[in-house]
């Protein structure tokens, strides 16, 4: 890559992709919103058509800039892409990256099926595994935040207002990964979630990934009830 005044290593393809005042003014309208914006947002607030509002970002996405994920709040349905900026944070560790790395691409090769529901299956039994190293004693979602923290996604327990669980996950440690196949890396991230939960003792498929489900995280909607969801004080 080429070096700049400053002596720092300039990125061609993010330069590019803000070349054109669309595409800057996009991501500063995108990062000005707490909980990302979709297509109709976009061209709803710039005016542009929104084939061509998609087209600036999925450019800011192939860039780097922005990650893409299908948002629905909780309501049937296909949701819309929602795109929200890639903030700067530290990445899973390298071995886990190159694993879910691996899988997205055998995933991608094989080209039948529902990739998210292969995914997620794939992830499942990763979760297994990795609850199975965690300390024994602790109740199901204690395991499971274990696991995710482990893998850096700065998990949080909280309660809901009809008595459940959730957890916020501050952190997407794998946001280069979900760029290239969000409804992929999603549902690995959910099969993990589940493998840790019932390698722990919960009932099988007892939780639901919604990103971006809330302005500053993505969430994982437990039907536990909350007295059984956290560890002894």
């Amino acid at each position: 890559m080429n070096t700049g005044p400053t002596g720092q290593a300039i990125d061609t393809t993010r330069h590019r992709a803000l070349g054109t005042v669309s595409r800057a003014s996009i991501l500063e309208l995108t990062r000005a919103a707490a909980g990302g914006l979709t297509i109709a947002e976009v061209s709803a607030r710039t005016g542009l058509h929104p084939s061509t509002a998609r087209s600036h970002l999925d450019r800011l996405v192939d860039a780097g800039l922005l990650v893409k994920a299908r948002a629905s709040g909780g309501q049937p349905g296909r949701p819309a892409w929602r795109y929200r900026p890639v903030p700067e944070e530290a990445p899973a560790p390298a071995p886990y990256r190159a694993l879910a790395a691996a899988l997205l691409e055998h995933l991608a090769r094989q080209g039948r099926g529902d990739i998210r529901a292969e995914a997620a299956r794939a992830g499942h039994d990763w979760g297994r595994h990795l609850a199975a190293a965690t300390p024994p004693g602790g109740k199901p979602v204690d395991t499971a935040v274990a696991v995710l923290r482990g893998l850096g996604f700065d998990p949080e327990l909280r309660p809901t207002a009809d008595g459940h669980t959730e957890i916020h996950l501050y952190t997407c440690p794998f946001l280069e990964l979900v760029s290239r196949n969000p409804d992929a890396i999603c549902g690995l991230h959910v099969g993990v979630v589940r493998g840790a939960l019932e390698q722990a003792g919960a009932p099988p498929n007892d939780a639901v990934l919604e990103p971006f489900g809330a302005p500053t995280a993505c969430v994982v909607r437990l039907s536990l009830p909350a007295d059984d969801s956290r560890g002894p004080k």
